[in-house]
């Protein structure tokens, strides 16, 4: 089991729903994932996120105040000792083996035994790096998603924020064909690059380092996107995903909380983009979009 040099701790604040979004980015910012749990009685969310004891804490203040002025807000931040090895033994708790859909199971690399779910695409990940691990109900939305738009065989296949390569994986395992997996982060394109190559599609899976659409290389047309970000960048791409998308292909969008499903589908119906489905996982709903041909 890796261990942690430096001590760790846990950085949270609890926040309306429609201030998640804001406040996930910036704990985003200095922490590789973050957690959500609902309190049924308030209706309010508490987002968390592990990273070392002090680090990069003037960068988190700035977007704690960014996020608190967005949502109009004064929501303070808790911090509290994590001790290392415990959150690695709970992240493993919460990480076991389980199914999604007909076609995938996912498991961490932490499990020895060999695959228990013969007849399904094994998709094998760091738990400790929880991000994209395919228990988030958008990440498995997109992957439910994935096994009807597969059987159409899309060619053209890209990951916009690829996060942990997850999705980019499973397209490439299940169809054979090559995945662009563009990130604006420098680690998630070396964890995209590390995790293809342990689960046999490090010749299918090319991980970018790129801003979305804003990066020349990242050009269509497309059959198939992944878009499983956040809702307000989600809105503001509408247009380039729109234009990159070729006639009759599909773009799976998430990383959207139910409630934010209206606006988002809004700004890419204005794209001529329609509608083929919705997957609802928990409080985060999947959006599957068309472009006519």
């Amino acid at each position: 089991m890796a261990r942690h040099i430096a001590p760790l701790e846990t950085v949270a604040v609890t926040v309306p729903e429609d201030a998640v979004e804001a406040f996930e980015a910036a704990l985003l910012a200095v922490c590789d994932t973050v957690g959500f749990f609902l309190d049924e009685e308030t209706g309010l969310w508490r987002l968390e996120g592990v990273k070392p004891v002090g680090a990069r804490q003037a960068e988190l203040d700035a977007a704690l105040a960014l996020a608190n002025a967005a949502a109009g807000l004064d929501a303070a931040l808790t911090h509290t000792p994590t001790e290392a090895d415990g959150w690695l033994a709970r992240t493993y708790d919460s990480f076991p083996e389980h199914r999604i859909g007909r076609r995938f199971a996912v498991r961490g690399t932490h499990l020895a035994e060999a695959p228990r779910m013969p007849g399904r695409l094994t998709l094998t990940l760091n738990a400790g790096v929880a991000f994209g691990s395919g228990e988030h109900g958008s990440t498995s939305g997109c992957l439910l998603a994935f096994e009807a738009v597969a059987k159409r065989r899309p060619r053209r296949i890209l990951d916009l924020g690829t996060g942990s390569g997850i999705l980019a994986m499973a397209a490439a395992a299940l169809l054979h064909r090559p995945v662009m997996a563009t990130d604006i982060e420098p680690w998630s394109v070396r964890v995209t690059r590390e995790n293809a190559a342990a689960n046999g599609v490090g010749r299918l899976v090319r991980p970018k380092l790129a801003n979305g659409w804003r990066d020349p290389a990242v050009r269509g047309p497309f059959d198939l996107v992944f878009a499983n970000i956040l809702a307000r960048p989600l809105c503001r791409m509408a247009k380039d995903l729109a234009a990159n998308l070729a006639p009759g292909g599909t773009a799976i969008l998430a990383g959207l909380l139910t409630t934010q499903v209206r606006w988002v589908l809004a700004a890419h119906r204005r794209q001529g983009l329609v509608l083929e489905r919705l997957v609802p996982q928990g409080a985060w709903t999947t959006i599957v979009l068309r472009k006519r041909r």
